[in-house]
């Protein structure tokens, strides 16, 4: 089984309203999967205060609840405590451990992985993806189509003076689902979403919709004719809210559409089920070690 997680940063589950970017109008294919396959989950993990990146990021990729370990929501990247259960246990590492090759598609703006280890602050994913390096993509990846940009079309590296062609939605969904197909577990991080939200622009957050959404539409249409299980998500609400600055407390989609789909759905309740989950369905016989959740 092939399969393609994209995680998409701040998108929470709300009813229409007139500071709500998420509706058919702006993004209908994303609205359309959310409609069609997709159930409500969690992310507040059952701790007081509106949820955070640190701490949903790491119960996604681990299963281990960090908000209750830490007692407390931590935003932005990652501290000591939570690299700790980071690095102890995480998603690449339990498939890796049995054979599956995984691969982390957001290229980074380096010539090698030895570049990312003097960085002072790393996100949960690049904490996690440092814990088994050949799942890393960096620059010259990109250049030959094998990794996708974080912000999908290339403009912002262009922005920031990289020399790399830019891309529609369309030609970076191709290159990431070939991607896929030719590694067992894909992830993909797309936090445009996020900024959108405390933003509080109204109008910059249907442009980053709109363009998330072309992207979607070639992706998951690939992923239907090539049989790769499509996983979307996210780690808290924020953009469907865009009158407010901080998140929100919403529920957020998880969206699973391809093979296995509605058994990967069964018993998903929130942002801990996650891991264990995606563990189950491609690992024969997986059972949990953990239980600090």
């Amino acid at each position: 089984m092939k399969v393609l997680f994209l995680f998409i940063d701040g998108l929470g589950l709300r009813s229409a309203a007139k500071d709500n970017p998420v509706h058919s109008g702006i993004c209908p294919v994303l609205c359309r999967l959310i409609d069609k396959y997709s159930v409500p989950i969690d992310a507040c993990l059952d701790t007081p205060g509106l949820p955070q990146s640190a701490t949903g990021q790491t119960t996604m990729f681990t299963g281990v609840n960090a908000a209750q370990y830490m007692g407390r929501h931590c935003e932005g990247f990652p501290g000591p405590s939570l690299r700790k259960i980071i690095t102890e246990n995480n998603l690449f590492m339990e498939l890796s451990r049995k054979g599956l090759r995984c691969r982390f598609a957001d290229a980074y703006a380096v010539d090698n992985v030895d570049d990312l280890h003097t960085r002072r602050f790393k996100s949960v994913t690049t904490v996690m993806a440092l814990t088994q390096p050949d799942t890393i993509a960096v620059q010259d990846d990109l250049l030959a189509n094998q990794a996708v940009s974080h912000d999908i079309t290339r403009k912002i590296l262009n922005e920031k003076g990289h020399d790399i062609p830019m891309v529609r939605p369309s030609q970076a969904a191709e290159h990431l689902v070939e991607v896929a197909r030719s590694y067992d577990f894909t992830l993909f991080e797309f936090f445009q979403t996020d900024l959108a939200g405390h933003s509080r622009d109204y109008q910059h957050a249907c442009l980053v919709l709109s363009l998330l959404d072309e992207f979607l539409d070639a992706v998951y249409e690939l992923c239907r004719t090539t049989g790769v299980l499509l996983i979307l998500t996210s780690d808290h609400g924020n953009i469907e809210e865009i009158g407010v600055r901080g998140h929100t407390r919403n529920p957020v989609p998880f969206i699973t559409c391809g093979p296995d789909a509605e058994k990967l759905q069964t018993h998903m309740t929130s942002l801990a089920d996650i891991m264990p989950g995606i563990a189950r369905i491609m690992v024969p016989g997986y059972t949990r070690i953990s239980s600090n959740q």
